[in-house]
């Protein structure tokens, strides 16, 4: 007795693998075009797909430069988590931070502009990928706080929520993208001089 066999169906690519697709394309067009001049159709006929079938995995063109701004902050977060990880005091946790997230900052500026560019606009319109990034790095700073609290290298007399701003607030104008580009020049020693000025702001 002959048993019938089904052959699976040929499946097309992934799902995944088209958002890698339409995320690699949007990043060269991006960078090449800038963000605000390229549309969602410029990106289809790049990819060699219609509009429609992008839409499909994106509903929108911020939600491309979403996945591209997110990526990037991810990578950036776990540069900055893995040097805190290895400091060996709260203060050089403190340094640390402020060193790498300013490096970060500037070689993502002089080598990788597509990118850099895309961050730019995120920061300035808010995006929620950047919202996060910012609760991220004040969730560290705070946690870093309550450490150098919890030992006593740091003072506990001002309230948690406003040093840990306070801190935040120094490092923005070298760590956000919209600003760092204009404190480029100073960003290296900035890194050094204001850790030190919060540190000793932060002394008991």
């Amino acid at each position: 007795m002959n048993k019938k066999t089904t052959t699976p169906p040929v499946r097309g690519p992934s799902e995944h693998t088209i958002r890698d697709q339409v995320v690699a394309a949007a990043t060269e067009y991006f960078g090449y075009f800038g963000y605000e001049k390229t549309t969602v159709s410029d990106l289809a006929k790049a990819i060699g797909f219609s509009k429609a079938y992008i839409y499909k995995f994106f509903d929108s063109k911020q939600a491309i430069g979403e996945q591209i701004c997110s990526n990037c902050l991810m990578s950036i977060m776990d540069i900055v988590n893995a040097a805190v990880a290895n400091a060996p005091t709260a203060s050089e946790k403190i340094r640390q931070l402020f060193s790498v997230l300013t490096q970060s900052g500037s070689d993502l500026f002089f080598h990788d502009r597509k990118l850099y560019n895309i961050a730019a606009v995120a920061a300035r319109d808010k995006w929620p990928s950047v919202t996060l990034y910012e609760a991220r790095l004040m969730k560290l700073i705070e946690s870093i706080l309550i450490e150098g609290r919890d030992c006593g290298e740091f003072e506990q007399q001002t309230p948690l929520d406003e040093a840990t701003k306070a801190v935040f607030l120094v490092m923005e104008p070298f760590i956000s993208p919209v600003q760092l580009q204009y404190n480029l020049d100073t960003a290296e020693s900035a890194a050094v001089l204001l850790s030190s000025l919060i540190l000793r702001s932060l002394a008991p």
